[in-house]
């Protein structure tokens, strides 16, 4: 018979030999299509940026990812989907600063919380504004804008969706400068942007999708762009905080989030895949193309970015009133 002392090895082997067997008998992740969902309608930048991620991000996976749009509500119905989504890594969000930053101040109730119910998996894109002036107005650069606005205080407009990027990042730029320049509502961005070409109205914080074209055109003058640094497809225009502002920054970005509660080691997985896409010089090419500003971040920096960017907007929402469209 076996003693008591070597009875009690074996019974400690034993469980230990068992969680690892459980594990090992695991399926790996992925099993299944992934879908990710895009609160945005096909077409438009955030689909982009998605589609740009989403075939390569299966072929490493080696199961289809499929995007999913789900517009509506600014944002929101997308994010709500995901937000109560089962936590397995089947289901992303293509998320961007509005439902992921912005929307929880700008609307009085959310059917989901941007923090508590996501888990952050990575900072890929960002996407600043080109602020865009009519040849007719007399500024060269952003001072003399802001030199301008302050000598004809709401005298100049300037256009925007309510509650928009463009339309916050705006109000920042009205905050930190201390001058009154009058919003006018708009439908969409690039009606907004033909009125600035038309001269209907002054100025616009443009997408940069939306605005180097027609500044490449001459049919508007550039006076800064709202990132931290220059971009590529405009070298010389200088940013709105080297030229005027110092530590002004606004930028619509782009990130993918999975439901709060996916484990770990699955968002490590997608975080490093993505990561890898992204420095892949074929798709950084494609993004640059699409004019973007390609990035990366790890989970953790991706949500501690998300909490800085909500208490940010949070405090220009409040300040300037603004309500969604």
């Amino acid at each position: 018979m076996l003693s008591v002392s070597v009875a009690r090895r074996c019974v400690w082997m034993m469980a230990a030999i068992v969680p690892s067997v459980a594990l090992s008998a695991q399926p790996a992740y992925p099993t299944k299509p992934i879908r990710l969902v895009v609160p945005l309608t096909a077409g438009g930048p955030t689909d982009l940026i998605a589609r740009i991620i989403a075939l390569p991000l299966g072929e490493a996976l080696g199961q289809q990812v499929i995007v999913d749009n789900r517009p509506g509500a600014g944002g929101n119905i997308g994010a709500d989907v995901v937000a109560k989504s089962p936590p397995d890594g089947y289901t992303l969000f293509m998320g961007t600063s509005g439902p992921l930053a912005i929307n929880s101040s700008l609307y009085a109730k959310l059917p989901f919380d941007p923090i508590r119910d996501f888990s952050p998996v990575i900072l890929a894109a960002s996407a600043p504004f080109v602020v865009i002036v009519h040849p007719s107005v007399a500024a060269n650069n952003m001072k003399e804008l802001i030199v301008l606005a302050k000598a004809k205080p709401g005298q100049l407009n300037y256009g925007s969706v309510s509650g928009s990027a463009s339309h916050l990042s705006t109000e920042l730029f009205k905050m930190t400068a201390a001058v009154n320049i009058v919003h006018i509502p708009y439908k969409g961005a690039a009606p907004a942007t033909t009125d600035v070409v038309a001269g209907q109205i002054q100025l616009s914080f443009a997408s940069t999708p939306g605005s180097v074209p027609v500044v490449k055109s001459g049919k508007v003058r550039p006076l800064g762009v709202t990132s931290a640094k220059r971009i590529a497809k405009l070298p010389d225009v200088p940013t709105v905080a080297e030229s005027a502002l110092p530590g002004y920054e606004a930028s619509v970005w782009y990130g993918i989030v999975a439901p709060a509660g996916t484990p770990r080691e699955i968002v490590q997985r997608l975080n490093k895949e993505i990561a890898q896409i992204i420095a892949n010089a074929a798709h950084r090419d494609r993004m640059l193309a699409g004019d973007f500003e390609p990035t990366t971040s790890t989970p953790e920096q991706f949500a501690a970015f998300i909490k800085s960017e909500t208490a940010k907007w949070g405090k220009v929402v409040r300040a300037s009133g603004a309500k969604p469209e």
